[in-house]
């Protein structure tokens, strides 16, 4: 009778866990970022609130909710990569706000321009906007309006850091590699069954 080879076996056999564990985990991955745009896409339609908000846990409900702030003065300037509304590469040019004595500040991108240091006549005051995430204060408001000297940014469209269609791209990916190993591992195996001698 002829037997698999015991090493061989085993490794394939890990191998092909573990390429069909990170196929299942990418599923899982597509699933939770679908539940993300589909949650930021309700954000999109509901009612405007004031920003900033009260302190939460989940910043992400938050997340490309329209919404108004006071900037009583600004207290900082920075940029960060963006497009305008014609989609062309740039810069966002962000203002850092404060917001009251004790209040939590706020961080408004206020237009875009294609130099890193464009000056900008924005002082503070009501602005209205969409919110969306920042790196460095958690959540920003990108202005529907840009300051003077700069362009409109592009209107925030809700969206997660890999699509749920690459997640289950990548899902795919590793089946198809678990499936190769074994096509693999099944040739190898007729190959030496066809090699021994009959007992």
């Amino acid at each position: 009778m002829r037997r698999l080879p015991i090493i061989p076996t085993i490794v394939v056999a890990l191998a092909v866990a573990m390429l069909v564990g990170l196929g299942f985990w990418q599923l899982k991955r597509a699933n939770l970022h679908q539940m993300q745009l589909r949650q930021y896409q309700r954000a999109a339609n509901l009612p405007p609130i004031s920003f900033p908000t009260a302190p939460t846990a989940d910043v992400q409900r938050l997340f490309y909710r329209s919404a108004t702030g006071n900037c009583l003065r600004v207290v900082g300037r920075r940029t960060s990569v963006g497009e305008n509304r014609s989609e062309e590469p740039g810069f966002a040019l962000i203002a850092d706000c404060a917001t009251g004595t004790e209040g939590p500040g706020m961080s408004v991108q206020v237009g875009w321009s294609k130099n890193p240091n464009a000056p900008f006549n924005w002082r503070g005051g009501l602005v209205s906007g969409v919110i969306v995430p920042d790196d460095k204060t958690r959540l920003r408001l990108v202005s529907a309006e840009p300051a003077p000297g700069l362009e409109p940014s592009a209107a925030p469209q809700p969206s997660v850091a890999i699509s749920p269609a690459r997640n289950r791209g990548y899902a795919a990916t590793w089946f198809s590699f678990a499936a190769i190993a074994l096509l693999i591992y099944a040739l190898a195996v007729r190959k030496r069954f066809q090699q021994e001698p009959r007992a």
